[in-house]
């Protein structure tokens, strides 16, 4: 008879062991044709847990937006396999693709996406009426009232400054309550304060939510308010190398004054 002690054990250990909510293996990506054909991913793996926020970081072309862009499921990979929560993106239709990424993956872009004749309350409705959702408006003003523009519903994205439009952005990602956030340079178009506004306001609804973050930025002290750092280059994750502590020389031995 199985040991009923070590089973407990077991399905304990499992409970608490971390759950990958991002799983990349060995994914290749080519993009353009003939003589503008660009193999921009390598290979690359990546493994993320449930709730872990990473910044992903790289000199221009590296491949890092493209990365988000396949965890996004925005881009398929030619190759490899990439599974969120459990599910094989591969062997979706863009459908069945489309109504995922719908519910479980929010994105924010650097350039906002807003629709310019939309108000900010449309702008956030928008996925929640795509996928059905009866209380689209209702949600959608719940959630810029939680960033901070409960004031601005009516207003078209020209008339916003692009802090207010960038907190759109967020609302509208947010809104369909995703099991992961993506978020491609938030910042890069915003001056230092707003940013570090923008930067506050997603750490602290992706811990208030439990969100999956991954944050591309060129901006290393962002990318270090994550709990991971993931460096990308010429479309391959470098491996962190150790830092080796410098060795303590041993004093040689004083000499002994003969008398």
């Amino acid at each position: 008879m199985p040991n009923t002690d070590d089973h407990n054990t077991a399905i304990l250990q499992s409970a608490n062991s971390p759950t990958p909510v991002i799983d990349l293996s060995n994914i290749h990506l080519t993009l353009g044709s003939g003589a503008s054909e660009v193999h921009v991913l390598k290979g690359m793996d990546l493994v993320v847990e449930s709730g872990q926020s990473v910044g992903v970081v790289g000199p221009s072309g590296s491949g890092k937006s493209t990365l988000l862009m396949v965890i996004g499921g925005l881009e398929r990979a030619d190759s490899g396999k990439v599974i969120l929560d459990g599910h094989d993106l591969e062997g979706m239709s863009e459908d069945e693709l489309a109504t995922f990424r719908g519910r479980n993956i929010g994105i924010v872009f650097q350039s906002f996406h807003l629709i310019p004749n939309m108000t900010a309350l449309e702008n956030v409705a928008v996925p929640l009426e795509l996928a059905g959702d009866e209380n689209a408006l209702a949600k959608a003003e719940k959630e810029l009232i939680a960033v901070g523009l409960g004031e601005r519903l009516t207003h078209y994205p020209t008339e916003m400054s692009g802090g207010e439009q960038q907190r759109v952005a967020f609302a509208r990602a947010l809104a369909p309550n995703p099991k992961i956030l993506i978020a491609d340079e938030p910042t890069g178009n915003l001056d230092d304060e707003t940013g570090q506004q923008i930067t506050d306001l997603l750490f602290e609804k992706q811990r208030e939510r439990g969100m999956t973050l991954v944050l591309v930025t060129h901006d290393r002290a962002l990318a270090e308010k994550c709990q991971r750092v993931v460096r990308v280059r010429s479309g391959e994750i470098e491996q962190p190398v150790p830092i080796s502590k410098p060795v303590a020389r041993k004093r040689a031995p004083k000499k002994q004054k003969l008398g």
